[in-house]
């Protein structure tokens, strides 16, 4: 059972190794995905302070609030990450040692979709989406676990319920 992880990421990786292009995209993705997240919320923040002011506070107190208490738990847990765990090389260039659980960038993503959600249901499925690839990304990209993005995009999108309250 041990070898299970190590040898099915080494599969993957292997198909992504040989595949250039493809390694490209899931970087590429990878970095496109954050990106887009920041300029969202970014966006969000300024159409709620534009449209009703009154309610930016939320969108502000409830992701911060939620952000520094994840990260809390994620430096009490410390889970090592899959490449510090296993015999294996990253397909997404990563250095940091331990705090892999939960994904701190699933989680904001997730969070930032739920705001999106409350502003718009098709911006808000868009950013849901994008929460997913995220996580996929982050998964076949070695630098999380499984577990560590579902329980990031779970507690993501149960903050972010706060917010229809």
């Amino acid at each position: 059972m041990k070898d299970n992880y190590q040898t099915r990421y080494q599969k993957v990786a292997a198909k992504f190794n040989h595949h250039p292009v493809a390694l490209r995209a899931l970087r590429v993705s990878n970095r496109m995905v954050v990106w887009t997240m920041y300029v969202a919320y970014l966006l969000i923040l300024l159409s709620v302070g534009i449209n009703d002011f009154h309610q930016l506070w939320k969108f502000i107190v409830i992701p911060g609030v939620a952000f520094v208490a994840l990260s809390l738990v994620r430096q009490w847990i410390n889970a090592p990450r899959p490449y510090e765990k296993w015999a294996i090389v990253p397909l997404i260039s990563r250095e940091k040692k331990g705090d892999s659980m939960p994904s701190r960038h699933v989680f904001s993503a997730a969070l930032i979709a739920m705001c999106g959600l409350q502003l718009n249901l098709l911006l808000g499925i868009f950013l849901l989406l994008l929460t997913l690839i995220s996580a996929i990304t982050r998964v076949i990209g070695g630098v999380h676990f499984p577990k560590d993005v579902l329980v990031g995009m779970l507690a993501g999108v149960a903050c972010g319920l706060l917010l229809f309250l």
